[in-house]
């Protein structure tokens, strides 16, 4: 039906993404979705409803007891996930409802896979703790979808603030580095430096308190970029991953402890973020004349 090629669906891959994805999901994902592609009809929504369905049943593996079974097929559902949007690239079929639908999928296959996994432990064996760490994956969940969005919101007033007060001759960071992403900041700078010398902008780092504390953090944004994994090592992705692939492979003693630490791990990932926000909150300079503090 197409004349696709596997370069053809590598192209379409997101330019950074959790690693969990790069080196686990995506070798498989990307020739599924060449098949697919090649040789059915199917839509990016259908591939949605599709995914979902393999994670009601993942869910009702767990709750059976049936642990492998419901890791395999959690994987397989994460899989066909991560191929709807190679599809609706690949093929300009994306819908704005797709966006809808595939936030609402992830968000039920968390819910019902936590639930049962809990709920059908707990009914084999009594261990309460098992319910514990299933409310705990789902109110963590929910947090970092809750907490992403309002920490843009900061992020997007502390920026137009800085602008304001600088009279919109600045650049930020974030801009030239979303341009050169495989420099370090001040190579990226520089470079920019030399094309931004006509305009007279300068460009400005909301993140230089936090470059101070942590110099190797650039190297390591920069290591990480050219291997097309995003700084986010403890994402939702890998958490979710811990939770509903590795420590089901593990068994049921492996259940609450595994849960424990990938949570553990996420919240720790997500207060890292709110301290890069809070830090960069207090490098707005309070006019032009301050703007030194935040020069590259």
């Amino acid at each position: 039906m197409g004349g696709f090629t596997l370069n053809d669906i590598l192209a379409t891959r997101k330019p950074r993404d959790s690693w969990w994805t790069v080196f686990m999901v995506d070798p498989l994902a990307c020739r599924l979705a060449l098949l697919v592609a090649n040789h059915t009809s199917i839509t990016p929504n259908g591939l949605t409803r599709l995914s979902m369905l393999i994670g009601f049943a993942s869910a009702a593996a767990f709750a059976e007891g049936m642990l492998v079974a419901g890791a395999a097929l959690f994987y397989l559902s994460f899989t066909i996930d991560c191929m709807d949007g190679k599809i609706a690239r690949l093929k300009g079929t994306g819908t704005p409802f797709g966006l809808w639908l595939d936030y609402v999928g992830d968000r039920l296959r968390v819910v019902c896979c936590a639930f049962g996994l809990g709920f059908g432990e707990y009914s084999r064996t009594g261990d309460a703790d098992v319910v514990l760490a299933a409310v705990g994956v789902v109110v963590l969940d929910l947090f970092r979808y809750i907490n992403g969005p309002q920490l843009k919101r900061v992020k997007d007033a502390t920026r137009a603030l800085v602008e304001a007060r600088l009279d919109g001759q600045c650049v930020l960071a974030e801009s030239v580095l979303r341009g050169r992403p495989r420099a370090e900041l001040g190579q990226a700078a520089a470079e920019f430096g030399q094309v931004a010398d006509e305009t007279g902008a300068t460009v400005v780092d909301l993140q230089k308190a936090f470059h101070a504390r942590f110099p190797w953090y650039d190297r390591f944004r920069v290591f990480l970029v050219r291997r097309r994994v995003r700084t986010h090592v403890m994402s939702g992705i890998e958490f979710h991953a811990a939770v509903f692939v590795v420590a089901p492979l593990l068994g049921p003693a492996a259940l609450v402890p595994v849960s424990a630490v990938a949570g553990a791990l996420l919240l720790a990932f997500e207060m890292s973020l709110v301290y890069r926000v809070w830090l960069a909150s207090r490098q707005v300079p309070s006019s032009a004349a301050e703007r030194e503090k935040i020069l590259v």
